[in-house]
């Protein structure tokens, strides 16, 4: 097995997220076109401050965002991107309270 490993520290120093690309052996399924709601592991969701900030930047680096971002009640306002590798990643913004650090949901 060939895997290429990014390991990231959160702002405060107590967390950490892993990254994973494998490249070999090859890839049974290509995840890149699977739906937000398929089955498996395929994304993951992050607190952030700003969201119209935060898709600006990752735009740029070629994320798109997939469907639209939507207001859940006046608590959240979420969505989903997806990376140049196809990974699905989930985006949401705390109404009414600011948010300290990035955090997984």
């Amino acid at each position: 097995m060939r895997v290429e490993i990014a390991m990231l520290r959160t702002p405060d120093g107590h967390s950490r997220l892993e990254l994973s690309r494998f490249l070999a052996p090859p890839v049974v399924a290509d995840h890149r076109t699977a739906p937000v709601n398929a089955l498996g592991y395929l994304r993951v969701m992050f607190a952030v401050e700003d969201l119209d900030d935060t898709l600006a930047r990752v735009n740029k680096l070629g994320a798109t965002v997939v469907g639209e971002v939507v207001q859940y009640e006046n608590i959240y306002r979420l969505c989903y991107i997806r990376g140049p590798e196809g990974i699905l990643i989930g985006l949401a913004e705390q109404l009414g309270q600011p948010t300290s650090r990035v955090n997984p949901l």
